[in-house]
């Protein structure tokens, strides 16, 4: 397993929902928690091992990425949807438009271009969820790993103010894939925090309505 350079988190290390996704791929449909123990590491390529529903990306000092079939009976929380005119007004209250600590991040970097970067801007609703728009570009349709990758900052930024942090583990379960040119919302919720932990929810929904996936997500602040 490799990532490419592109798809980096912090400008050194692997978004963590994409890779989230290419080791979530290596076991059986259903959901699949996966916890990053060291920062994905870049143009390098891991050794995958896969054994009892459990998966491993890893080097030479031992494991990177761990990922293991998550319980069937296991709920994950959905944020409910709304629609394309309020994520739109929601995203222009990004807040990584003032202050972002990773700008060339894949999934939200405000200083990505479209086409880069997926362009996540997830700002706030009245209600204190968060949204924003998802333009799918034809090279990332239908992969469920950007599906991953969708699920993972917005849930960050709904707990902005304890910015910078990284992601600490996820649980998702990606239930259909967006086609090309698809304008898709991904609703993020703060679930909680305790010392330097923090718990958010997020939702993927195509522009049709339909669940594309959901995730909850630990943070570490650093």
């Amino acid at each position: 397993m490799l990532i490419p350079g592109r798809f980096n988190g912090p400008d050194n290390s692997g978004n963590g929902g994409y890779i989230a996704g290419l080791l979530a791929a290596t076991l059986d449909p259903g959901p699949v928690t996966v916890s990053l123990r060291r920062p994905p590491p870049l143009d390098t390529p891991m050794d995958v091992a896969t054994a009892g529903g459990r998966s491993v990306a890893q080097d030479a000092d031992g494991a990177i990425v761990e990922a293991r079939q998550a319980a069937a009976e296991e709920e994950l929380p959905r944020v409910l949807a709304v629609d394309l005119p309020a994520a739109r007004a929601a995203a222009e209250r990004f807040p990584g438009h003032v202050s972002h600590p990773f700008p060339h991040c894949f999934v939200c970097g405000s200083a990505r271009d479209r086409g880069d970067g997926l362009r996540l801007f997830s700002g706030p609703l009245e209600d204190g969820r968060s949204a924003c728009v998802w333009h799918v570009e034809a090279d990332v349709a239908g992969q469920a790993e950007f599906v991953w990758a969708a699920l993972d900052c917005p849930g960050a930024w709904t707990a902005h103010d304890k910015m910078p942090m990284v992601l600490g583990s996820i649980t998702g379960l990606i239930s259909a894939l967006p086609e090309p040119d698809e304008d898709c919302v991904v609703l993020g919720e703060f679930l909680g925090t305790e010392r330097r932990k923090v718990w958010t929810a997020t939702t993927a929904y195509g522009s049709d309505g339909r669940e594309l996936g959901r995730a909850h997500a630990t943070w570490i602040t650093i």
